[in-house]
Parts: structure tokens; sequence; C-alpha cells
């Protein structure tokens, strides 16, 4: 396994991190995947308080509270579940974060969290208030560090140039080349981590059928699939190659993998198992199509 410090933090994460949200929180074996993900080598662990209403944490917790400085735990706050469970609320008031944080340490049992993360954003938040929130966590010891998770540039810009943010979470792979444009270069300049998701684009770039996604067509996703299999040949997997693609862009801290089952987990292990793509191999993918860009938040 790789690793790498997250931006200008003390976290060194593994290149691959697990992505809980799919977890299944009443199968009798999540506990398993989790250890054996960390036993071979994955560090990252990422979870939001939302996640089957605070569930995902609650079963991160039960899993790790006797080995918790093995391993990098990451949440995120914001969204607020109503009480009757209906849905959600957008909520980033200082009141909301110091409560939901409690919450978040209770579930996870532990007494800090490595990484806490905005979990969206807008530039009608009181984001000086937000950035004070997480300064005061810092300073009390309840977090290590914090980010952002947001693929708005207006809202990026705002909080690497008015705080300490160490990482942001955002959607990019083959079929997402929206941060490309400005915002990947711009974070790296700033050495503040992007920690990527959606390296598989919903499974498009590897298995499922073709549809459309984004700006791209049903044709243009499935041409986008077979440029991935093409470069793949007989040394990469598919997974190995889209995950790759990703990783292989110097803004990257770490690639985010949903990860439910073993099988998956091999998936995300294999990665590391496998040749980096060359340069030849990186520009035909990149020219497959033309890349997409952010129409809004600019």
């Amino acid at each position: 396994m790789e690793y790498r410090l997250l931006g200008r933090s003390d976290l060194k994460v593994s290149r691959v991190g697990f992505g809980t949200m799919s977890l299944d929180v009443t199968h009798p074996h999540a506990d398993t995947v989790l250890h054996r993900a960390l036993d071979s080598g994955i560090n990252y662990f990422d979870t939001a308080d939302m996640y089957q209403q605070g569930l995902n944490e609650t079963l991160l917790g039960r899993a790790f509270r006797n080995i918790r400085k093995k391993l990098i735990l990451a949440t995120k706050v914001g969204n607020q579940w109503r009480a009757d469970g209906s849905g959600w609320d957008w909520n980033p008031s200082k009141k909301y974060i110091l409560t939901a944080v409690e919450e978040s340490l209770r579930r996870l049992q532990t007494d800090y969290i490595d990484l806490y993360q905005l979990h969206g954003g807008t530039l009608e938040d009181p984001i000086d208030e937000i950035i004070e929130t997480f300064e005061f966590l810092k300073t009390s010891g309840k977090i290590r560090h914090y980010g952002i998770s947001s693929i708005r540039p207006n809202v990026i810009r705002e909080y690497v140039q008015r705080s300490a943010v160490v990482s942001d979470m955002m959607q990019y792979s083959l079929l997402d080349r929206r941060p490309e444009e400005d915002m990947l270069s711009y974070l790296h300049q700033h050495r503040v981590a992007v920690i990527a998701r959606g390296a598989i684009g919903k499974g498009l770039l590897i298995s499922k059928p073709a549809d459309s996604f984004l700006n791209y067509n049903a044709s243009q996703v499935e041409k986008a699939a077979l440029a991935i299999k093409m470069v793949s040949g007989k040394h990469l997997t598919s997974f190995q190659t889209a995950v790759k693609f990703v990783l292989q862009h110097p803004a990257i801290g770490a690639a985010v993998i949903g990860i439910r089952t073993e099988d998956q987990l091999k998936d995300a292990l294999d990665v590391f198992d496998s040749p980096d793509l060359s340069s030849s191999q990186m520009d035909i993918l990149r020219n497959v199509l033309p890349a997409n860009k952010y129409m809004d938040h600019r």
C-alpha cells in the first residue's frame, strides 16, 4: 500500500480509502470487511453523521473501538436529519456543529476525529462562524484537522483563502473532469489535498450498462468505458485503470472507494498491485471525450 501526507496535515493516509456509505450496517460480517481492509493496509476510513442516520458511524465505532490509533477516521457534518426521519436539512450553524460533533464522537467511540469535514456548503453559509467553530474544535482536541466536501469552485476558494482546511473531497473520474479545469491545480498550489470520490463513475466505467452521466449521453459514456477497457489490456482491470487515472493526478491525496463486500475490497487493494498508466495511456483516456466543465458556482 502507498501512503501520503494529506495536504498540510500530519495525517499519513493510504492512497485508497474505504468509503463506508454503502456498508450494510445490519450485516453480521460488516466488521470483518472493515478489519480485513485495515489488516491489508487501508488506514483511511470515511463516513458521515448522516449515513444510515448515524448507524454507519456506530458500526465503525464498534469495529475499531479497541484499535483506534491504528487508523484515520474521517466524518462529515452539516446535514441534519429531521425529527420524523423524512429527510434532512442543511444546517452549518455553530450550535449544530458543536452538538453534532459530540454525537459523532459518541457513536465512533473515540475522543477525537482525525478529519472533520463540512458536508457541502454555499456562499450563503456563515463561513466565518463555521471556520471559527472548526478552529475551536481543533484547539479543544476534539478534531485533529478539518476539511470540506465540495465541488463548488466559489465555495472552495473561500475556505482555502480564509481557513486552515487540509482537504477537499470532490467527485473526479474520467466521466467527471470538471475539477481539472481549475480546482485541482488551485488546491495543489495551496497544499490542500483532494480526496477523490466516484472514480468508477457509479460503475459506468467498469461494468454497468451505458447510461447518461452529467453532460455525456449514453454513447459517449460507452466510448469512455471502451477506452478504459482498451487501455487496461491484459495487465490491468477496468477498475484498476479507472482508479489509476484519478490517483495519478498530483493533486489527489487519496481516492475513496465505496466498499461493501470482500470482492470490492479486493478490487480496491489490487490497484496497488498494478503498474501506473503510461503517459500515452493517460493521453488516450484524456482525449476520448471533451472534458466537461463547471457550469455553476464559478
